[in-house]
């Protein structure tokens, strides 16, 4: 991470220094930090690199990856991280994977999926995560709704881990 050296000064009236501390805190997150997420899209930023490293073939890691920005997002900034995505260069099965991912972190951040999901079409056939017959059922049943919709059958979901 690069040092942070320079300072910015703005001018604001109270009431507006006050609506912006109010807003940080909501975001839980310092005044600077608020402002700078604001302005500058870094969050952005990374989820269009992990969406262009998915469709240059880098599944397995890039997937733990996009997992963990999500869980770690704040839902303040949320919305603006993965509000506008371009998944056209990825297959459809990772369309539905990233859009799952994306409306179940949204679900357990409380905040509206983006828009961009409702757009992907679920897969025609059923893709289980493992060839493994016998484990059909348990996914069937444990897979996360968003996950259930787009006909991909998982056993974890956002944060979580196996």
């Amino acid at each position: 991470m690069v040092a942070k050296t320079q300072h910015l000064q703005i001018r604001v009236t109270p009431d507006q220094k006050a609506a912006l501390q109010r807003k940080a805190a909501s975001a839980g997150a310092d005044v600077s930090s608020y402002v700078l997420a604001r302005l500058v899209p870094e969050r952005h930023n990374r989820f269009v690199e992990l969406l262009a490293a998915l469709a240059a073939g880098q599944h397995r890691f890039v997937l733990a990856e996009l997992n963990d920005f999500l869980t770690e997002c704040p839902p303040m900034l949320f919305g603006h991280a993965v509000g506008e995505a371009s998944v056209a260069p990825l297959v459809p099965y990772l369309q539905n994977y990233v859009a799952a991912m994306v409306e179940q972190a949204a679900v357990l951040k409380g905040v509206s999926p983006p828009e961009w999901t409702r757009g992907i079409a679920a897969l025609p056939e059923p893709h289980f995560v493992t060839p493994m017959a016998s484990l059909r059922l348990h996914l069937l049943r444990s897979a996360p709704v968003p996950f259930k919709r787009r006909n991909i059958f998982v056993d974890s979901a956002i944060g979580a881990r196996v």
